[in-house]
């Protein structure tokens, strides 16, 4: 994955709470292979109307959102199942930080194995920055290492869990994760074997 430090970049308002994985991907795209790209399934019963047309009033589809890299939403984003696809969507429409008052737990760590931060912000704060790009701001700079986003003239902090921020930081995967722990590992197994020498194999 890219490590994730500091992104500046166009933003786009989703106005709504509740946005669930089951409307971040409808179940009947995700028979599909990865290969093909899961991004123009974003929320593709929320964007378009019964006859498959987009629909001009969502905020997605709004021609000075596009290319947009920041997603700001409502309380409770990703809840509901825990389809990885959902975070699959998000990402192939090029989507880096998903700003939220609170998230599925699962849907957040499959944003983090992702490259997605899920910033986690005050609800509050979380309007403020709704209305300022409903205002006409368009772009936020979102900050990992300080856990800031600048929305104009406002600085506002986020939480991420700090496990999460260290994989998004180095741009690291579980496995990566387990690795930058070899020494500690290779430290306890050597001063494990000398305790128990019956438990360990002949190396």
């Amino acid at each position: 994955m890219r490590p994730f430090t500091r992104l500046t970049a166009l933003a786009c308002p989703l106005p709504f709470m509740g946005i669930d994985t089951d409307q971040l991907i409808p179940a009947r795209f995700m028979s599909r292979p990865r290969s093909e790209g899961y991004g123009d399934f974003l929320l593709y019963d929320r964007r378009r109307g019964a006859d498959g047309a987009l629909d001009a009033s969502f905020p997605l589809n709004d021609p000075a959102r596009a290319g947009a890299e920041i997603l700001v939403a409502q309380r409770n984003f990703g809840g509901g199942s825990s389809r990885e696809a959902a975070v699959y969507a998000l990402a192939d429409a090029g989507f880096r930080v998903v700003i939220a008052p609170s998230f599925g737990d699962i849907f957040a760590s499959n944003a983090v194995n992702n490259g997605v931060l899920p910033a986690k912000v005050g609800e509050d704060d979380g309007e403020a920055i709704l209305a300022a790009l409903a205002n006409g701001l368009s772009e936020l700079t979102v900050d990992l290492e300080r856990q800031e986003i600048v929305a104009g003239n406002h600085t506002i902090a986020f939480t991420v869990d700090s496990i999460w921020r260290k994989k998004l930081l180095n741009g690291w995967d579980d496995l990566d994760l387990t690795e930058s722990f070899a020494d500690d590992i290779a430290h306890f197994a050597d001063a494990d074997a000398a305790l128990r020498p019956w438990a360990h194999f002949a190396r």
